[in-house]
């Protein structure tokens, strides 16, 4: 397939010396001559001319003096030459990585809007390049894909090692737009409290007071729809004195979501900066099984648990009123108690609240 992105680009490269040669054809001068005039040796005025020497500031400077063309004229010629080589050189390095492109989630990434969708090959891996900030798939790998992560595979999702960290890269770009304080242990225990009032309310409202209060406290929460083959419902970073909170909304109900939001919580307040961790289905490691407790927890205390186990009623309306108790939305203790098995699966689903990413 053609680069049609690149047509109007030449794919070659005209040396100085070209240029340089057609001057001296045009005022009937030899080389040597030129080389009389200008004090440069006539084998170095050769090798301009076969493009095998740059013409460098000071020989500009003299050939402005012969040909009345500006110093800049030859620089430029000059830079130009050298760029147009190394672009030449460089479509042709990338031509060996074209199969690597295969493994990248184009076609949703340009519908999610991260990147455009060309119709060259080599113009499409060099954006993909810069959506990463990457040289080449070999800098991705060393960048990316020994990144020591916590990612436990999904056995139900075919994972990419490229599209986990595409999406990872995407919620990297967002966090660096978002103005954060240097983050406060105290401070962001409190943005957390504050928060799980939030449950009630709407996307409209609880996204931009989740950041707000959260970014108050040197955390930035980010939003980025799930890719195909990542299984992934939330991550953790840490970027400089910033940390992330990365969501996908891979489970598409309120309960899952702000499960996933104060697991990853859990992460920033109990374990180290250096570590990365990205959720899928299981908690196998004792870091995640730590993470899962403080967001059970925190988000339906033990105490109030346990005593609303041990009351007579279980229903519908119980459930409601012990939520209101708690002030959490009644759909998170919905999923608690199915999560613990003592709702059935399929009952009390209409408490909690669908979500959707809405085309921005």
């Amino acid at each position: 397939m053609a680069d049609n992105d690149r047509r109007n680009e030449p794919n070659y490269a005209v040396s100085p010396g070209d240029i340089l040669e057609e001057y001296l054809d045009s005022y009937g001068m030899s080389q040597k001559e030129l080389s009389d005039r200008i004090d440069i040796s006539y084998k170095h005025i050769n090798e301009i001319v076969k493009g095998k020497a740059p013409i460098t500031p000071d020989t500009a400077l003299k050939l402005e003096r012969v040909f009345n063309r500006p110093a800049h004229f030859w620089g430029n010629l000059e830079m130009q030459y050298q760029q147009d080589k190394a672009r030449l050189t460089e479509i042709e390095r990338l031509k060996s990585h074209l199969k690597w492109l295969g493994n990248v989630p184009v076609k949703e990434m340009a519908k999610f809007g991260w990147i455009k969708k060309h119709n060259g090959a080599s113009n499409q891996l060099d954006e993909i390049l810069k959506f990463f900030g990457v040289s080449s798939p070999d800098q991705w790998r060393i960048v990316w894909e020994r990144h020591q992560v916590a990612y436990r595979q999904s056995e139900r999702f075919e994972t990419s090692a490229v599209a986990v960290s595409a999406w990872l890269r995407k919620g990297e770009l967002e966090a660096t737009q978002i103005p954060c304080t240097t983050y406060d242990s105290k401070k962001f225990q409190i943005a957390l409290s504050e928060c799980r009032n939030l449950t009630f309310e709407s996307p409209e409202v609880f996204v931009p007071a989740l950041r707000q209060k959260c970014a108050q406290s040197g955390v930035a929460v980010v939003f980025i729809p799930e890719l195909p083959k990542t299984g992934v419902s939330g991550a953790t970073r840490w970027i400089g004195d910033k940390a992330i909170i990365q969501l996908s909304l891979r489970y598409k109900t309120n309960d899952q979501l702000w499960f996933t939001f104060f697991h990853e919580a859990g992460h920033i307040l109990r374990h180290g900066r250096k570590d990365i961790f990205i959720e899928s289905n299981n908690a196998d490691s004792e870091q995640e099984k730590e993470a899962d407790v403080f967001a059970r927890d925190f988000l339906v205390p033990k105490q109030q648990y346990d005593k609303f186990l041990n009351s007579e009623k279980r229903t519908i309306g119980s459930i409601q009123q012990f939520a209101k108790e708690i002030g959490i939305a009644p759909g998170i203790v919905v999923g608690r108690l199915q999560h613990d098995h003592i709702l059935p699966f399929k009952h009390g689903n209409h408490l909690k609240h669908k979500l959707q990413w809405v085309e921005r």
